[in-house]
């Protein structure tokens, strides 16, 4: 299995408790889909090992999450530190309308609503309100940040890799 089959979701960060529990750390908002998982996988030695979830809990914004054949701290300990991933296919197959994964999205081309070619999304960065795109704009080759909102991202159409937004007064390149 390659790096590019997997997206890492969450993190364990420490043991809890002493019967091989795991404090996890995640995107909070994504409960519901947390909860939906049966395993996660970890990169641990060279290579990807399935960890089967017999329970999952939530606390003070971590997930507790007690995987199958985990019984005590030396057996989870190991595992500090490390991301946990699920494959890409996965994350694909549940993503909502308008939810699209951050590496679908880098590299597309940034045109206006009038169809003038502005710049191509250079990455993704995360504020509390929304998610940003990244743009390098054409013109000066400096980064603009756009709302990754519907007001003003029109349409994204990953199949012939670009996006069209309201390219609103002092947006990008004004």
């Amino acid at each position: 299995m390659s790096d590019s089959e997997f997206i890492s979701v969450a993190k364990i960060l420490n043991f809890h408790g002493i019967k091989g529990e795991a404090r996890v750390g995640y995107s909070v908002g994504n409960e519901n889909k947390l909860k939906t998982l049966k395993s996660f996988f970890v990169f641990f030695q060279n290579q990807y090992l399935e960890l089967k979830i017999k329970s999952l809990k939530f606390h003070k914004n971590f997930a507790i999450i007690k995987f199958e054949n985990i019984d005590t701290i030396n057996d989870i300990v190991k595992f500090k530190g490390l991301n946990l991933y699920i494959k890409k296919s996965l994350a694909i197959e549940n993503l909502e309308e308008d939810e699209y994964l951050i590496s679908q999205l880098t590299g597309l081309k940034v045109y206006d609503k009038y169809g003038l070619f502005l710049g191509i999304v250079d990455e993704i960065a995360e504020n509390k309100a929304s998610s940003l795109l990244s743009v390098r704009y054409s013109e000066d080759n400096k980064l603009y940040f756009v709302p990754f909102v519907k007001q003003l991202v029109l349409k994204v159409d990953l199949d012939e890799k670009f996006i069209v937004i309201d390219n609103i007064e002092g947006l990008i390149g004004q």
